[in-house]
């Protein structure tokens, strides 16, 4: 396929029989300078294609991650990245030093010490969930039986959220990470979650618990709304990337099997996969180059994750699985300020998940053949919705 100036451009390059990252990537990572090119909207943006490029643009001080911003990117018809003042507490729309604030208050869940000591109750998660497959047969859906049940219980356990709960967050995120849902949809599931966010801070206000809600309003670093809305963004960030992350790495690894069991394998999936292709979304707030182009002030742009981590000049021969590669410059958690705080979770939850599902089901296979496979084509993060396996 042979790529026009202008067309409409990463998002129908997604579809079914089409493989992700899309292999036109790597013509316009061959083009001089920047992409211009068209969101489905119509609004022109700058895509950007090459790990350096997407690197300078996640760590300009001329570039803005804020969607209030005139000429934010919105991928959509409707909905897209909200912003601070419609949900405060979602810091990740924020630029320095606000952004600062709330990325202070949470360093300490997330260190590399502090996910040390949670692997004990990790490890527990997923025997449980592994437990739970085994009880009901000889086959089960990998994503909702395991990939999603995993980290959704680990985050609702650090939260403080009842693990009764858990299929009500998976549906409300669902709407949330589609980009077909429309903005009434999105509108009423994060309505739905915040309310329920809400309840749960005024009773830990008033009972406090070991969890981190507890903890974050003990420390008094931010209001209770912005604390609903951290909760949330917590929430949706800490089980659906890592649901497709571990599910897309189960599929991978069953293709490779002579990989299972190496330690090398989670940084390689991650870059291999970049689930988060397309949620970096800037905007220049002042007149700055990248690449050699520059882009003016109010202009859209669109860092292609998964691009970058395909980059031939940054990793050989891209498109192979090959966990023996140095591969911990990937940008899978983005670059800079705003680089993804829960990394060292994610890290650790797909490490455990492919060890213990490998060895306690060691003759799992796939249950129908992989072009068949329901892929996330029409979400912000790319993923499975199912995973039929058997053993």
């Amino acid at each position: 396929m042979s790529i026009a100036e202008e067309d409409v451009i990463p998002f129908l390059l997604r579809g079914p029989g089409k493989p992700f990252p899309p292999p036109e990537y790597a013509e316009l990572r061959q083009r001089e300078g920047l992409v211009r090119a068209k969101l489905p909207t119509g609004v022109p943006v700058w895509l950007v294609t090459r790990h350096e490029d997407v690197r300078a643009v996640l760590t300009s001080p001329h570039i803005s991650s804020n969607p209030n911003h005139e000429g934010f990117p919105r991928p959509a018809k409707t909905g897209g990245v909200p912003s601070a003042d419609e949900v405060p507490g979602w810091f990740v729309s924020l630029d320095s030093p606000e952004h600062g604030r709330f990325r202070k208050a949470l360093i300490p869940e997330f260190t590399v010490r502090r996910v040390r000591e949670m692997r004990p109750a990790i490890q527990a998660v997923v025997d449980r969930s592994i437990d739970a497959m085994l009880a009901k047969g000889n086959t089960a859906d990998l994503v909702a039986d395991f990939a999603l049940s995993v980290p959704s219980l680990v985050i609702s356990t650090l939260l403080g959220v009842p693990n009764a709960d858990r299929d009500f967050f998976e549906s409300k995120t669902r709407v949330l990470v589609t980009i077909s849902s429309t903005d009434a949809e999105r509108d009423k599931a994060s309505e739905h979650v915040l309310r329920y966010l809400n309840r749960l801070i005024t009773i830990r206000t008033k009972r406090p618990g070991d969890d981190l809600i507890s903890r974050l309003i003990a420390s008094e670093t931010m209001s209770l709304q912005e604390l609903s809305g951290v909760a949330m963004l917590l929430l949706i960030a800490g089980h659906e990337t890592t649901a497709n992350n571990i599910a897309l790495g189960a599929v991978t690894l069953l293709m490779n099997p002579q990989w299972i069991g190496d330690d090398r394998v989670v940084e390689e999936l991650l870059r291999l996969h970049s689930v988060a292709d397309i949620v970096a979304l800037r905007v220049a707030v002042e007149d700055v180059e990248i690449g050699g182009q520059l882009i003016k002030a109010g202009e859209g742009i669109v860092p292609l994750v998964a691009s970058a981590n395909h980059d031939e000049a940054a990793f050989g021969c891209p498109a192979q699985f090959d966990p023996s590669r140095s591969a911990r410059h990937h940008v899978a958690f983005g670059y800079g300020v705003h680089q993804c705080l829960g990394q060292n979770l994610v890290r650790v939850e797909m490490e455990l998940a492919y060890r213990t599902l490998f060895d306690r089901i060691p003759t799992l296979e796939i249950a129908q053949p992989i072009e068949e496979l329901p892929f996330k084509y029409d979400g912000v993060l790319f993923g499975l919705h199912a995973l039929p396996v058997r053993w």
